[in-house]
């Protein structure tokens, strides 16, 4: 097993990075990190459904940058529906009708990007060729607008890190697919064939980071800029975990995620091809050609690009890590 594939070292200088998000509980806690970390410049946050409407992520994601400090931070509405149409899944059940775990917060005073946010991604992409990253923490609909709109925006991209997926692992939201992927199943195979530097963090990695009730508690107690703010949202979210999977604590999908633009280092990385199943009972199921094979003919998988999926964690030193940017004053 080689952590070779995906070799960006650890952040030296200052990261651009764009927030494609729908939050969201551990998406709030990604931004607070992304926040509260120097070395990364937010270029802005567009948003998508998933935990929520797309409406409700942009109303949270406006509010995330003022508790920050941060009405200036722009934040471009993404498309309400899949690729396809039809009706969003909302993970209401998970995050709470607000997506922020029912803390009512007050509407926020900024208002939204007049550009949506495909043509946000495209446009800042080519203002700043290869340096932007994009931390993608919902369904991809926005990223796939954004390369049907830009035939270069692959090529482009600095990276594209993506929440999603369950490599050879179970489902979330049914045996065989994970909740973003499944949310918009061709959005995310366009962004996996699209010849992009992809990397994929799935679920078999972020199941291995939790935060447990002992350090639940040790946030809420600490002098963390969001610790009471997150400790609060993260009732809710604590409580799901303890009907849908019996874990006392919560998994850390997003942060997680985040970690792999700042630390990849805490990563290791195989290479393949990974397509997205967009009918029938498996829709979402994601599955990668690990190269174990030499095919006799061409398949779904032959002719594209490989990209870069999280094959191994450190969990200790990402789990400390986590805390010590969560409870950073």
């Amino acid at each position: 097993m080689s952590n070779n594939n995906y070799s960006h070292a650890v952040l030296s200088g200052s990261s651009k990075l764009i927030i494609d998000t729908d939050p969201g509980i551990d998406d709030s806690m990604a931004i607070f990190m992304a926040f509260q970390t120097p070395e990364v410049e937010i270029l802005g946050l567009t948003t998508i459904f998933g935990n929520v409407t797309t409406e409700d992520a942009t109303r949270n994601a406006l509010l995330l940058c003022e508790i920050a400090g941060r009405p200036d931070i722009p934040v471009a509405e993404g498309s309400p529906e899949p690729l396809k149409g039809g009706k969003p899944c909302v993970a209401d059940f998970a995050h709470g009708a607000d997506g922020l775990g029912n803390i009512n917060l007050p509407p926020p005073k900024a208002k939204k990007s007049d550009k949506s946010a495909s043509e946000f991604l495209v446009d800042k992409v080519t203002e700043y060729p290869g340096e932007v990253s994009i931390l993608a923490l919902g369904p991809l609909t926005n990223l796939a607008l954004a390369i049907k709109r830009d035939s270069s925006f692959a090529s482009k991209v600095k990276n594209i890190v993506v929440l999603g997926g369950a490599f050879f692992a179970m489902g979330n939201v049914n045996p065989s697919a994970e909740a973003n992927i499944y949310g918009d199943p061709d959005a995310a195979d366009v962004v996996f064939t699209s010849g992009a530097n992809v990397v994929v963090v799935g679920i078999n990695i972020t199941t291995q980071v939790k935060l447990a009730d002992a350090d639940l508690l040790e946030l809420r107690q600490s002098e963390g800029k969001y610790a009471q703010l997150l400790s609060e949202m993260c009732k809710f979210y604590r409580d799901f975990h303890v009907k849908s999977d019996g874990v006392y604590g919560i998994f850390l999908h997003d942060p997680v995620s985040f970690m792999a633009v700042v630390r990849p280092d805490l990563f290791t990385y195989k290479k393949g091809v990974v397509r997205v199943e967009t009918q029938g009972i498996c829709v979402g199921h994601t599955l990668m050609d690990q190269g174990l094979k030499k095919w006799n003919s061409s398949n779904p998988w032959t002719g594209y690009s490989p990209v870069s999926v999280a094959w191994t964690v450190n969990v200790d030193e990402m789990l400390n890590y986590i805390k010590e940017v969560l409870m950073k004053p």
